[in-house]
């Protein structure tokens, strides 16, 4: 990454890095502000009286310090100055299973946030789908109505590690604007990483996300994004490109942007670019995490289906793991299996008074069940060969 390339022929993307050391409200709102400031003020983004949409990760109903979903002193930060601005605010997320909006949003705190600065909650529940002929794999998308009544978006991820995409920020946000369970049967047909981390670049490219403020200050490692370890960064990150904020989060802890796919296919497809960046703000090299514990293993963590053997898949392929210790039997894990038969179920002749057991000849590799488990129980297990070949050195 560098901040300038006499062969390139785009400007430069912008990413500003705000020291933000916690969650106070007067220091959030100041560096949000510092911010925005730096890219060429909040007018850049939004017109008086334009709709515009909040797009917060919430994940499930979480406790904030848990670093699961976006901190609400973020997002009170980032709406407060949208609507000095003029905007005129909706918020919402599709959570990752049974839960409606409302309920992660109240688990997390936003929905009071939200309700004290009189941001409505959108419609995440009901969805059209719309065409976009330009898609390099995905032709239509359903979208939740909260969406597609917008006239913009701005998102605000949180970053953390992901069992399938290595990290999710700036671009896996997105993808809480597909409705409900239909965000599952895109795993089920994309059960490869490429394929599935194409799709997340054109659902970018549809929405076109007007800013990004990436939730750094306390982020998620190891088993994320539900189950992992919270990890202070104290950074805020600000840009209108998305691509370029994921890349620079990469660098801050030392993952090669090369080995997530949603920012080479980003780059590829011109929703923004990773290797022409300008950072503004407080240096990088303040941030930097090099410890940060994410999978740095060269290869794709998925194979693609029909052409992966079962050799690979066996003993190459990363594959989500059971400590049945931890397991509660809540049953998550089966109902939220995108495949059918369930690679994840209460197989057992004891039944729900034994933990569910995997058929791994079913599983696809997609690591919804490491996602959502709540009990932390799940993990993403390397292979033999896998741990052998498919080091980082770095």
């Amino acid at each position: 990454m560098h901040t300038e390339n006499p062969t390139d022929t785009q400007s430069p993307s912008q990413v500003a890095l705000i020291r933000c050391s916690d969650y106070a409200q007067d220091n959030v709102t100041a560096a949000v502000g510092r911010g925005l400031a730096l890219l060429g003020g909040v007018e850049r983004f939004v017109r008086r009286g334009e709709r515009l949409l909040l797009k917060p990760n919430l994940l499930v109903a979480s406790d904030p310090e848990k670093a699961v979903t976006t901190h609400p002193a973020v997002f009170r930060a980032v709406a407060q100055q949208l609507q000095a601005a003029g905007a005129v605010l909706t918020y919402g997320d599709s959570p990752a299973f049974e839960l409606l909006p409302g309920g992660a949003a109240r688990g997390s705190g936003l929905g009071e946030v939200a309700h004290e600065l009189g941001i409505p909650l959108a419609d995440f529940v009901r969805g059209r789908t719309v065409s976009f002929p330009e898609g390099g794999l995905i032709k239509r998308f359903a979208l939740a109505e909260g969406v597609l009544s917008a006239d913009g978006l701005v998102s605000l991820p949180k970053f953390k590690t992901h069992g399938l995409t290595r990290v999710t920020g700036a671009v896996k946000n997105q993808f809480g604007c597909v409705p409900g369970l239909l965000k599952s049967q895109f795993h089920a047909q994309l059960a490869d990483q490429e394929r599935f981390c194409q799709m997340l670049v054109d659902l970018n490219r549809l929405l076109r996300p007007r800013l990004v403020v990436m939730d750094g200050i306390v982020a998620m490692e190891g088993n994320g994004p539900r189950g992992g370890d919270p990890r202070h960064l104290g950074v805020l990150m600000l840009s209108a490109d998305p691509v370029a904020l994921d890349s620079t989060a990469c660098e801050m802890i030392n993952l090669a942007p090369e080995l997530v796919p949603t920012i080479t296919w980003g780059q590829r497809w011109g929703l923004g670019q990773y290797q022409n960046i300008q950072f503004v703000g407080d240096a990088i090299e303040s941030f930097r995490s090099p410890d940060f514990v994410v999978n740095r293993a060269r290869g794709s963590t998925t194979g693609r289906p029909g052409l992966m053997s079962r050799f690979m898949r066996e003993w190459v392929v990363p594959r989500p793991a059971l400590i049945s210790e931890r397991c509660v039997r809540c049953g998550l894990c089966a109902r939220m299996c995108p495949v059918e038969p369930k690679a994840i179920d209460f197989r057992d002749p004891g039944g729900p008074d034994c933990p569910p057991a995997y058929d791994y000849h079913l599983c696809i590799r997609c690591y919804c069940c490491q996602e959502l488990c709540p009990e932390k129980a799940i993990v993403v297990q390397e292979r033999p060969l896998g741990r052998l070949f498919g080091r980082h050195p770095g």
